[in-house]
């Protein structure tokens, strides 16, 4: 009978003791989240503002220090009547007025390639470097079609980083000067962002 006791006493420990095991594993798998709901403000985000940037592209195709540079090109980019499969890398300054001896405001960096078989039509995937007065040092991203043709094109703003994080907007860009041999342009922006 001791021994049956024993036996007994000694089974109930051992499924105790998985019993333990397994609930603590739930218990401890239920504790690690892949995310979890967090305060805007324990994070320094305040209210929201929407701030209005006017600048000046300028990409620049020939002379000596060219600021946007072929980097590739499909098989039949040469005989197609809109560059299709073009791929621009840029560098471009951003500047105050449209002269290119206006204040620097920033960079433009990043790439447009052609990805319209039926029209000039861009995509355009940079980010606007800020280096002037508060914003030095933010950016904002751009991802979206750019119709050349049209005297006025609209893309999206998808973000940001520095002043500009979580930013979500919209840029407007209208061709200010294009010169048809040498492929240089001056574009104005006008971009709205909403941001922290």
């Amino acid at each position: 009978m001791a021994k049956t006791l024993q036996n007994l006493s000694s089974t109930y420990t051992i499924l105790i003791t998985i019993s333990f095991f397994f609930f603590s594993t739930l218990v401890t798998s239920e504790t690690h989240h892949f995310s979890r709901p967090l305060s805007p403000s324990k994070h320094g985000l305040k209210r929201e503002k929407l701030s209005h940037l006017h600048f000046y592209f300028h990409d620049i195709l020939g002379g000596r220090t060219p600021t946007a540079i072929k980097v590739a090109e499909a098989l039949t980019t040469n005989t197609s009547m809109t560059g299709f499969g073009t791929v621009v890398m840029i560098d471009d300054p951003l500047t105050i007025g449209p002269e290119s001896s206006s204040k620097l405001v920033g960079k433009a960096q990043g790439i447009y390639a052609s990805a319209s078989q039926s029209e000039v039509g861009f995509l355009m995937a940079l980010n606007f470097v800020f280096v002037e007065g508060k914003y030095n040092g933010s950016t904002l991203s751009v991802l979206g079609r750019n119709a050349v043709v049209s005297a006025v094109r609209e893309m999206p703003i998808v973000g940001g980083s520095g002043l500009f994080r979580f930013a979500r907007g919209y840029a407007l860009a209208s061709t200010h000067q294009f010169d048809i041999k040498s492929g240089d342009a001056v574009v104005e922006y006008n971009v709205y962002v909403f941001h922290y």
